[in-house]
């Protein structure tokens, strides 16, 4: 378990910051920027915007869809730290180990939202049945330079308008974390004895 530490500590340093982002843009951008920062005009900008569901602004619908994801989210919590463990026991590269750790902290920041801030930020949605697991999720980052619409060229998507999603921190964890395994998953699953964390 001392060998897969810095993994869990790669995690929590990356769930700190999608907090600490979040938590800034509630109280600090929110109430003193009218929720929105423009880092490039026109291009990328910081947007204050509740999610009610998964990442990229999706959602589940009925009156337990935000239930169900939650406790999805808190079993996938637990699944992705045994899976870590796992890989380690099993000599998996240090690369592979990373990514999974960057998807688990994806999973719990986005977990500690729908959990804990539909009491302690009171941003449950107003028909939820409780506040606690209803949380909304705060998403920030916004690339508005690429809402538009389509040219006519592009297959299938040509002539319609293309609303890019807000995500925060925590997305990009996950989303990175799955790219790197898809970009590096013949060096990842190449077999490697005399890898750093494994020496012969």
């Amino acid at each position: 378990m001392k060998q897969t530490g810095k993994y869990f500590l790669f995690a929590l340093i990356l769930i700190i910051l999608d907090q600490a982002t979040k938590l800034w843009m509630h109280f600090v951008v929110l109430p003193n920027h009218f929720g929105e920062i423009d880092l490039i005009p026109n291009v990328f900008k910081l947007h204050y915007v509740l999610n009610r569901g998964m990442a990229f602004g999706m959602e589940l619908g009925g009156e337990y869809g935000k239930l169900a994801l939650t406790l999805f989210r808190l079993v996938a919590m637990f699944g992705i730290s045994w899976y870590i463990v796992f890989l380690h026991k099993q000599n998996s590269p240090a690369g592979f180990l990373y990514s999974v750790s960057a998807i688990l902290a994806g999973a719990i920041g986005n977990l500690i939202d729908s959990i804990f801030y539909g009491v302690l930020l009171q941003n449950a949605p107003y028909d939820a049945p409780f506040p606690l697991f209803y949380g909304q999720v705060i998403d920030m980052f916004y690339a508005i330079g690429l809402d538009g619409f389509w040219p006519e060229w592009v297959p299938f998507l040509g002539g319609t308008y293309n609303s890019t999603p807000i995500f925060n921190f925590a997305d990009a964890c996950i989303f990175c974390g799955v790219v790197a395994i898809v970009i590096w998953q013949k060096s990842f699953f190449v077999e490697n004895p005399s890898s750093p964390d494994n020496p012969e």
